[in-house]
């Protein structure tokens, strides 16, 4: 499979993890509606403030990765994709492989505190 059919394959999953998680962020939102209950002492384990903060916080990680995929799709366009940002060296073929959407060699991305 080709870079562009990967990126593309990875953004469409990638979209139906996010909607299905927005579905879930609403689900939490309702039950919580729902339910007059005092979920911070809720003896039944998760609060549903967590539910809803660890929620949020992957609709966000979708989110952001989205973004990594439409710049990896820009730089394929451009003929800049596997090119670091930092130092303009090639990106290891492996290191592309492992992570289709990296904009840094190794070399940058281990230096970069």
């Amino acid at each position: 499979m080709d870079v562009r059919s990967r990126l593309e394959e990875d953004k469409r999953s990638t979209r139906q993890r996010r909607d299905s998680l927005s579905r879930d962020f609403g689900d939490v939102i309702a039950a919580a509606s729902d339910v007059a209950t005092d979920d911070e002492h809720d003896p039944e384990g998760s609060t549903i403030a967590y539910e809803r903060s660890k929620v949020a916080a992957l609709v966000a990680q979708a989110d952001a990765h989205l973004d990594d995929i439409r710049r990896a799709l820009e730089r394929l366009d451009a003929g800049t994709y596997g090119v670091c940002e930092r130092c303009s060296a090639d990106i290891a073929e492996a290191r592309l492989e492992a992570r289709p959407v990296v904009r840094t060699c190794i070399d940058c991305a281990s230096s970069s505190g």
